[in-house]
């Protein structure tokens, strides 16, 4: 048996070039980040501008509320992977007994007390400031131009809006006023404009206007955000108690002197060599190096049981995955995690012991370094609280296959695709590559503070209420985010840059692009366009927590074959339909030649790829 080798049709070229590439999951940022380069800005200016124009047309999917995960190399030091550290901590006042004590057994998935320090914008201003080239005004200009003069809306955001309107109508009224100006829905196409959030941007590139070196006035940027306008309107608005996907009304603890105490970071990557190149990703403060877990788990295996498109393979990657996620439940968190035992080669062969002719049912931790912490509470169902005037949240659940969106309980499919987050990538003609995965702080994530055109995130989800887990709910740790790009590495240069949408998902479906390329030979997009599939067998990382035993969502063109192959090893199968699992994009880099290359996502025909 051979590697299943790809299809001879994809639904976009493989773009190549010897200038630079960009690859995002909305059109307007990958022209906004390509129109940075073709005027000499490098990679990072590129990703900046493009990244805060993500925030203006994607607002469903994240914003300047949110956070934000990346790796980068640059052309000066290519063979070192960096982490931009944008996911904010638990505010001071955010303890397991303030929760508890407002009747609450889980974070909510929405209102303010799921919200961390804001921590997108900071971390995306370092970067700038660090390793950019450009003025602060000029990157922001394309954001600004968007806000200021508008943008047409896509059919998803207005969909999410007309979703929630109920709500916004009965609970979120500065939401309302927002999204819904008149009482009206917004259209498909229609213009819509944010003024208050372009005037936070003008606020900043004003505030650093006495700098003397362009450094300097964005470093002035970066203390206004953490200290002025943003931080004083945030505080005063969470303090009045607003409806939570709870069904209850909760003010917030988040307060200005959290925002004033963060500031974004750049830390080590954890890395692991895979057939010949090597993963990069983050620690295991985030979801990153469960995917280096599962290739470690596969390295040694033939070459057909890492192929996905067969019933064995797609078993074997299965399997696989439940394990590395199980670790992930018992062990990863902001804390002190023995992660070079879980990446050893004598664990991983530990693990992959495990994987037997059948799905397994359970949640299987492994034991290193004395043992993982105490295991959450395994919820393999959820009934939504009553609401007393038939408003809020009462039936609905954050749905979908990625991060949370809105859908009924009952009837929402698992192949939906109204939400997840956003992703970009960039490489220029120096060298220089980006993997950048922002999110939170959608539109549905928490109301509108008026002044500031945006809303809080929902990061504090991912944290539990329950004492002694790796991911307790504690003041000044972050959430174990499930934001997660990946560089991929060879010979000490950088070749790739993926990333994807999707929650728990993210790195599922970017396995089976490294696997794909690495192991099947298949192209950037011959990867991207091929069938998905993923597994829900281990605790969700959203609201409300639930995982569904020996579950497995596949897209159709898996084919019948390997569809019933893993029905027969008992998966649970649930069919999503065509077209509907994984958001990839990705850029690539020939360190020999200098050739770019880059693909993107046809799935919900949003993604865009562009460079010469």
């Amino acid at each position: 048996m051979v590697y299943t080798a790809p299809s001879d049709f994809t639904t976009r070229p493989d773009l190549k070039g010897t200038f630079g590439m960009t690859s995002s999951t909305h059109w307007l940022a990958t022209a906004s980040a390509q129109a940075v380069l073709e005027r000499g800005g490098n990679a990072f200016d590129a990703a900046v501008a493009g990244a805060f124009v993500l925030h203006v047309v994607e607002p469903h999917l994240n914003g300047p509320g949110g956070d934000l995960v990346a790796l980068f190399a640059t052309a000066a030091d290519p063979s070192t992977p960096v982490v931009l550290m944008g996911q904010g901590p638990a505010p001071a006042g955010a303890t397991v007994e303030h929760y508890r004590s407002e009747g609450l057994e889980l974070v909510p998935g929405s209102g303010a007390l799921a919200a961390t320090v804001p921590a997108a914008v900071d971390a995306w201003l370092l970067l700038l400031q660090e390793h950019g080239t450009w003025e602060l005004s000029d990157v922001l200009s394309y954001a600004i131009g968007y806000a200021r003069d508008g943008h047409p809306l896509t059919a998803r955001v207005a969909t999410t809006i007309a979703t929630v309107a109920d709500l916004f109508r009965e609970h979120w009224p500065t939401s309302a006023d927002h999204w819904m100006p008149g009482g009206r829905l917004p259209a498909p196409g229609e213009l819509i404009v944010n003024d208050a959030y372009a005037a936070v941007l003008e606020n900043l590139i004003s505030a650093g206007s006495e700098g003397v070196t362009r450094e300097d006035r964005i470093a002035l940027a970066r203390t206004e955000w953490a200290e002025g306008q943003v931080a004083q309107a945030i505080d005063r608005f969470v303090r009045t108690p607003h409806r939570h996907s709870s069904g209850t009304d909760h003010a917030g603890v988040i307060r200005a002197s959290d925002l004033e105490d963060f500031r974004a970071s750049f830390e080590e990557a954890a890395t692991l060599s895979f057939r010949g190149v090597t993963i990069a990703k983050t620690k295991a403060w985030g979801q990153g190096p469960a995917l280096l877990q599962v290739l470690a788990m596969l390295e040694p295996l033939a070459d057909e049981l890492l192929d996905p498109q067969t019933a064995a393979g797609a078993h074997t990657i299965i399997e696989a995955l439940k394990l590395a996620m199980a670790d992930r439940e018992a062990y990863y968190g902001d804390h002190d995690v023995p992660l070079d035992a879980l990446l050893s080669e004598e664990y991983a062969t530990t693990r992959r012991q495990l994987i037997g002719e059948t799905a397994s049912l359970e949640v299987r931790p492994g034991r290193v370094g004395g043992g993982g912490s105490e295991m959450p509470p395994i919820r393999t169902g959820y009934q939504p609280p009553a609401v007393a005037d038939g408003s809020g949240f009462a039936g609905v659940r954050f749905a979908g296959v990625g991060e949370p969106t809105f859908g009924d309980l009952a009837t929402a499919p698992t192949g939906d695709t109204r939400g997840d987050t956003c992703h970009i990538d960039v490489v220029d003609r120096w060298g220089n590559m980006v993997s950048a995965t922002p999110s939170g702080g959608w539109l549905q994530s928490s109301p509108t503070i008026p002044e500031l055109g945006f809303c809080l995130g929902s990061r504090l989800q991912m944290t539990w209420l329950e004492e002694g887990t790796a991911s307790t709910l504690t003041p000044g740790r972050r959430p174990r985010t499930t934001l997660t790009p990946t560089l991929v590495f060879q010979d000490g240069q950088p070749i790739v840059a993926l990333g994807s949408p999707g929650g728990d998902q993210q790195d599922q479906w970017q396995l089976l692009y490294l696997l794909r390329t690495i192991v099947g030979g298949y192209s950037p997009q011959q990867a991207t366009d091929a069938p998905a599939l993923h597994t829900t067998a281990f605790p969700g990382s959203f609201w409300p927590r639930t995982w569904e035993p020996g579950g497995v969502v596949v897209e159709d063109a898996l084919g019948d074959d390997v569809i019933d192959g893993l029905t027969a090893r008992g998966h649970v199968v649930t069919r999503a339909g065509d077209w509907k699992l994984g958001r990839l994009s990705s850029v690539s880099r020939d360190p020999e030649t200098g050739v770019v290359g880059a693909a993107a996502n046809p799935r919900g025909a949003q993604a865009y790829a562009a460079g010469r």
